[in-house]
C-alpha cells in the first residue's frame, strides 16, 4: 500500500530543547490507517497531528481493546537519523494483538511507515545529550457496538514526541517502593502484552509510592506476592555475588527489547546471567550477606534506571550505596552509544531512516 502524504499547513514552534520533560509536546504530524472486518487494513496515510473523531459507544472505550508499544528516534552527530530494533517492537506488538484479538500488522510496512513519519517530522529531533524522539505505536478498536465481542474496525496510530531524560533522576539511582498488597498481572493475563489495562492496574500503587517519596514501585508475582516481576516501567534485574539476575518470562511480564539488548550485551562480555524466578527476599539476603552489588531497570523510556534504594514492609536497603555500579553504567554507556551512533552496533540493531 502507498502512504498518502497531507503535510501540515501549520507547523508548530519547536520546543526549547533544555525542558522537554516526556510526552508533553507531540510533532506536526501523525499516521493513521484503518481496518474494517472483511476488508482488511485500508487507507495509511500521513496526516497533521489532531483530535480523532470518535462515536461515544466506541468498543476501546467500554471494553479496553487496545495495544501500544514505545522506541525512539536518534539523531547522530553525523546528521543521521536512526531506529533502535523498530521490528523487535512491532513484531511485539503483534504478540499483544493476538491476546486481544486484535488484528496482525505487516511489520515490515508498520516499520516503513514509522521511518517516513519520522524522515518528515525529522526537525523535531533533538539533539542534545540524552534527549531523543519518542515513537508511539498504537491500535485500537472504534467500533461503535455496545456488546462484548472483538471489533470489527480499528484504528492503527503513531504520535510522535520529542523527549528529555524519563525520570528526573536522570541516571542517577531512583528509590523503588515493593508493592506489597496490590497485583498487576497473573500469567494467564495481560501481563506479557502492551495493553492500557496493565497500566490502568499499576496507578493506584504507583499513587501510593509516590506519597511515601519513591519513584516506582517494585511488582511481585501475583499468586505469592514473594516473586519479582517488574517494576511499573522497566524490567528489572539484580547482581548477585558476579551473577546478574533477571525474573524469567513466564506470561505476567513484559518481554521488554532493553531487557533482550541487556542479555544480549552480558552475555556478549562474557557476564553471567540468569532468567529465573527471584524471590524480593533472595535480594534481602544477599544485601545482608554483602552479596548484592548492585540492581538497576531496562526500559525504553529511561534505558537504564539504578536502583538505590529498595522498600520493603518498611525494611529499606540502599544498594551500592545509592551509586550507579559499573555494570549499570556500561549497559547504559553502550545502549545509548548505539543509538547516538557513537558505538559500534555490533547486533546490526540500528534501522537507518536517513
Amino acid at each position: 500500500m502507498e502512504i498518502r502524504i497531507e503535510n501540515n499547513l501549520q507547523p508548530k514552534a519547536k520546543p526549547d530543547p533544555t525542558s522537554l520533560g516526556f510526552g508533553q509536546i507531540f510533532t506536526d504530524h501523525m499516521f493513521v490507517m484503518d481496518y474494517e472486518e472483511g476488508r482488511g487494513w485500508f487507507d495509511p496515510r500521513i496526516v497533521p497531528y489532531g483530535a480523532v473523531p470518535l462515536d461515544p459507544s466506541v468498543m476501546v472505550l467500554h471494553y479496553g481493546q487496545a495495544t501500544f508499544e514505545g522506541l525512539k528516534a536518534y539523531k547522530t552527530a553525523a546528521g543521521h537519523i536512526q531506529l533502535f530494533r523498530p521490528y523487535s517492537n512491532m513484531e511485539r506488538m503483534n504478540i499483544s494483538n493476538d491476546r486481544l484479538c486484535i488484528p496482525r500488522l505487516d511489520v515490515d510496512f508498520a516499520v516503513d511507515a514509522i521511518k517516513q513519519l519520522v524522515e518528515i517530522d525529522q526537525d523535531w529531533i533533538p539533539s542534545a545529550e540524552g534527549t531523543s524522539m519518542y515513537i508511539r505505536p498504537f491500535v485500537f478498536a472504534c467500533d461503535p457496538y455496545l456488546g462484548v465481542r472483538p471489533s470489527y474496525k480499528y484504528y492503527f496510530m503513531v504520535i510522535m514526541s520529542p523527549v528529555g531524560a524519563y525520570y528526573p533522576e536522570g541516571i542517577n539511582p531512583v528509590k523503588i517502593y515493593v508493592e506489597e498488597e496490590y497485583v498487576r498481572a497473573v500469567k494467564g493475563g495481560l501481563g506479557f502484552t502492551k495493553t492500557p489495562g496493565n497500566y490502568a492496574a499499576s496507578i493506584k500503587a504507583q499513587e501510593v509510592a509516590h506519597e511515601k517519596g519513591y519513584t516506582q514501585v517494585l511488582w511481585l508475582d501475583g499468586i505469592e506476592k514473594k516473586y519479582i516481576e517488574e517494576v511499573g516501567t522497566m524490567n528489572v534485574f539484580f547482581k548477585i555475588d558476579g551473577v546478574v539476575i533477571t525474573p524469567a518470562l513466564e506470561g505476567s511480564i513484559l518481554a521488554g527489547i532493553t531487557r533482550d539488548s541487556t542479555i544480549k550485551l552480558l552475555k556478549h562480555w562474557g557476564v553471567p546471567v540468569e532468567e529465573r524466578r527471584l524471590s524480593i527476599q533472595e535480594v534481602y539476603d544477599a544485601h545482608a550477606q554483602g552479596k548484592l552489588d548492585e540492581a538497576f531497570g531496562t526500559g525504553t523510556a529511561a534505558v537504564i534506571s539504578p536502583i538505590g534504594e529498595l522498600n520493603y514492609g518498611g525494611q529499606i536497603i540502599s544498594i551500592n550505596d545509592g551509586q550507579i555500579g559499573p555494570i549499570s553504567a556500561k549497559i547504559y554507556d553502550t545502549i545509548t552509544g548505539i543509538q547516538n551512533g557513537t558505538a559500534d552496533d555490533i547486533f546490526n540493531w540500528i534501522v537507518r531512516v536517513k
